[in-house]
């Protein structure tokens, strides 16, 4: 699937980001993309293999570390600039506006008001490439 068009694109950095994460009982994953004439492409992939005490966290404990994760690793691309995050994971949007009790929680949502970014939900199955990569981790 990452070998079949759409390929890697140089980045633009005219034009706006989208990453993409995920994350799954092994691994999280995040994809940074452009549109080009209406088409959703590649820049980068990540994944990674969680940790032992990683894979033990709640589901949206997950799906956040793979959202301050994949915003770290691309950060030299976002950093300054308005982006966008795609995430198919409901709750993650409630969390932006809401106060928090998880302290893990509250601290990377602090950390992410460093970057200035729209929460966007998207169905799971536009987020196959993210959903793969976190399935299938680099170790």
């Amino acid at each position: 699937m990452l070998s079949q068009k759409p390929v890697l694109k140089l980045p633009n950095f005219s034009l706006p980001f989208v990453l993409q994460t995920d994350a799954s009982e092994d691994g999280i994953s995040a994809i940074l993309c452009q549109e080009y004439d209406g088409i959703l492409c590649p820049v980068a992939y990540a994944s990674k293999r969680l940790l032992d005490r990683e894979s033990r966290y709640s589901v949206i404990d997950r799906e956040a570390l793979a959202i301050v994760w994949g915003i770290g690793k691309f950060k030299y691309y976002i950093y300054g600039q308005h982006f966008i995050l795609d995430t198919d994971h409901q709750p993650l949007i409630y969390l932006q506006r809401s106060q928090n009790e998880n302290s893990r929680l509250t601290r990377w949502n602090l950390w992410l008001q460093n970057y200035h970014f729209t929460l966007r939900s998207i169905r799971g199955d536009l987020n196959k490439t993210a959903d793969c990569l976190s399935r299938l981790p680099a170790d």
